[in-house]
């Protein structure tokens, strides 16, 4: 990735999180400068990158409202504080599940600086499905390619240079349970964060040619009613599909406010936490 390649406008350094948002979500970012999301399928390390990256400086506690169980934590690089939010394991963003909900929230209405998708050397193919949906919400994507380790003892080789440059966004591969990687990662996190790198993932347009055209119509209506939001093509693909989380944020004028970070709403939920021993 170039690291010259910054975004053509606004402050590319500005934290992007929606502070609201992320308020209702539980998270507060009061004692933080940017927020990086965790993703990835169940039974990737995910978990250990997470402790990779944060130590001891961990809490867990649950989504509001909600019984799933959520681990945040932080660490400080580059003279900057980063809050780590650790989402549900899943396969894919189509909100089938309540893991998959949550975690299809967090990326849209929380706009996280970056997000950290973390995926099994092994098994690319199969994990590359979350990490393309992941790609039609936001850009600030960096990809983990974790368990490098059992991928070279099965004599399996992964070029995260060429990788890269096909997805468009940082490849850093890595052994989470060495702690082999975690040193770049940091680094291509504090990048992406920054803006000091703007990845440019690269999205599938193909399909139907009626499917293209409703797309292309719909996507013109949504920019309409809410200029620069961005991630336009994939809200039109979920209304196609009949999503009703989406449908309901588009009735209320949710996504309005994902162009912009609006004032926290007032009785926000508060997540109940307790720091992890």
């Amino acid at each position: 990735m170039n690291r010259k390649d910054k975004a053509a406008s606004g402050c590319a350094a500005c934290p992007a999180h929606h502070a609201g948002h992320l308020r209702r979500l539980g998270v507060d970012m009061e004692e933080w400068d940017y927020v990086a999301a965790l993703a990835g399928n169940p039974n990737v390390g995910k978990s250990t990158v997470f402790n990779a990256l944060t130590g001891l400086r961990q809490h867990t506690g649950n989504w509001p409202g909600k019984t799933v169980s959520r681990a945040e934590g932080g660490f400080v690089y580059g003279g900057s504080r980063f809050k780590i939010v650790d989402l549900p394991g899943t396969y894919s963003l189509l909100a089938t599940s309540l893991d998959e909900e949550i975690a299809r929230d967090f990326l849209l209405f929380g706009r996280p600086d970056v997000t950290v998708v973390v995926a099994d050397a092994m098994r690319l193919e199969r994990n590359l499905n979350l990490v393309l949906q992941v790609f039609e919400i936001t850009d600030r994507v960096v990809l983990c390619l974790n368990l490098m380790d059992e991928a070279k003892r099965h004599g399996l080789r992964v070029d995260d240079r060429l990788l890269s440059r096909e997805l468009g966004v940082p490849v850093v591969p890595a052994a989470a349970r060495y702690g082999e990687g975690i040193p770049r990662l940091l680094e291509e996190i504090r990048a992406v964060a920054t803006g000091e790198i703007a990845p440019k993932p690269r999205r599938l347009e193909k399909g139907p040619r009626a499917l293209q055209g409703a797309v292309e119509r719909l996507v013109e209506e949504i920019e309409d009613a809410f200029p620069g939001l961005p991630n336009a093509r994939w809200v039109a693909l979920r209304l196609l599909d009949g999503d009703r989380t989406i449908v309901e944020a588009v009735r209320k004028g949710d996504l309005g406010d994902l162009t912009r970070d609006g004032p926290e709403p007032a009785g926000a939920p508060r997540g109940a936490e307790k720091e992890a021993r």
